[in-house]
């Protein structure tokens, strides 16, 4: 584990999946990622790479060949290089390698990096495209946040906050993927109230949210967690039936539509990057 810590919080990340396993408010004396129990979902916050979601058969086609990739990819089950470290700052990275190449190929570097900065991490991401060719990937993350901060809590307390008024729609998964259906979401006053019966039907998936930051809240008291995404296209949102925890997920990408058997780069999300050049995005998580 490695340990990044200020006057505000203490955060800790491992080198496989360059996963964040801590986010210790000093302050508050509460913790408020997920602790991975293997009982609901044993992950915390892994990085999606170099598919966000399901494939279709768990496979793609390119240049006239089959690949198969399994649900999010393969990053998360790799052990990174830890590259820097500051009194504030961790930087990982990922590259391309005979295994990956055999599945995903493509020559890469994948950099993650989490920066301390009073009571906010932000989580950078960077893909270096070291082919001879265009790639194609999507990239998201996956953070898995406490709804039990408090001891008394229950996960009916917790709710969404978006930052704008919205008129929510979700887009359906079966399986694991898109079947191409929206679904309105009710919403008031931008408060989105948590219920299992929410997730009966998958994870929720928005497009095109008015929204650059939500926020999860309790009822009961005055912690939370906010996620600025402004640099992502797709907000996924998700938790396992009775599970003490909600992911909220900005994605660079999304999962196959049901039936979809087309060449990659006609994937929904997927992002194109020429040869030699660098893609960047970040998210920010404020903990309160």
């Amino acid at each position: 584990m490695v340990v990044l810590e200020n006057d505000d919080l203490l955060i800790k990340s491992k080198v496989k999946g360059a996963e964040l396993t801590s986010i210790y408010s000093k302050k508050n004396k509460l913790e408020y990622l997920w602790k991975g129990d293997t009982i609901f979902w044993p992950r915390q916050s892994p990085v999606l790479f170099p598919i966000v979601g399901k494939l279709n058969k768990d496979s793609y086609h390119w240049k006239n060949k089959i690949y198969h990739l399994t649900q999010h990819g393969f990053a998360r089950d790799r052990d990174f290089l830890c590259i820097e470290k500051t009194s504030s700052m961790i930087r990982y990275q990922l590259k391309s390698d005979k295994n990956s190449l055999a599945i995903f190929p493509f020559s890469f570097e994948l950099e993650i990096s989490y920066m301390l900065c009073q009571n906010t991490i932000q989580i950078n991401y960077q893909v270096l495209n070291l082919d001879e060719e265009d790639m194609y990937f999507s990239l998201g993350a996956h953070p898995g946040f406490n709804c039990l901060l408090e001891s008394t809590d229950s996960f009916e307390d917790y709710y969404i906050e978006f930052e704008k008024e919205e008129s929510l729609e979700r887009y359906l998964l079966a399986n694991g993927l898109l079947t191409g259906e929206k679904e309105k979401v009710f919403i008031e006053n931008k408060i989105l109230p948590l219920t299992y019966s929410l997730f009966e039907k998958d994870a929720l998936v928005f497009k095109n949210l008015a929204s650059q930051k939500v926020y999860l809240k309790s009822k009961k008291h005055s912690h939370g967690v906010g996620v600025d995404f402004t640099h992502f296209p797709y907000l996924g949102i998700w938790t396992k039936p009775q599970a003490p925890f909600i992911c909220i997920e900005p994605w660079y990408g999304v999962a196959d539509l049901i039936n979809f058997e087309y060449d990659l780069k006609q994937k929904e999300g997927i992002q194109k990057l020429t040869r030699n050049s660098s893609f960047s995005t970040n998210f920010i998580i404020e903990i309160f």
